[in-house]
């Protein structure tokens, strides 16, 4: 099974940002995506990028977070700007073999906190 480790979550201000990484063995997988799971919340979708570069942003993202992959490091990323403190959650990666924004498929990383805070 497909084993996924997150990494660059911290602390940030608002208006900051800050890079998420994802590895494992996922070049060849065809969905990869990001989600989070605020405190006390349920955990939803954030962005999605196919091996054929489809991309898709929940409405609270667009315009700020930018996800993208390359095959060849094995590795997803996702560049969060422009922080708000709504956006404070522990950030998770998703690999899947089919597009779906439910969270309901695929496996999952371990999660990365990003906090941000004044």
């Amino acid at each position: 099974q497909v084993q996924l480790v997150e990494s660059g979550g911290g602390s940030v201000q608002p208006g900051g940002s800050l890079g998420l990484s994802c590895s494992g063995r996922i070049g060849s997988i065809y969905a990869l995506g990001w989600y989070r799971q605020a405190p006390g919340k349920r955990r939803e979708f954030v962005a999605l990028i196919t091996n054929d570069k489809g991309i898709t942003y929940a409405d609270s993202v667009k315009g700020r977070f930018t996800i993208s992959r390359d095959n060849a490091k094995n590795t997803v990323f996702l560049q969060m700007n422009n922080l708000k403190p709504e956006d404070t959650a522990v950030y998770y990666c998703n690999a899947a073999s089919v597009v779906s924004t439910t969270g309901r498929i695929g496996v999952w990383g371990q999660g990365t906190q990003v906090t941000v805070s004044s």
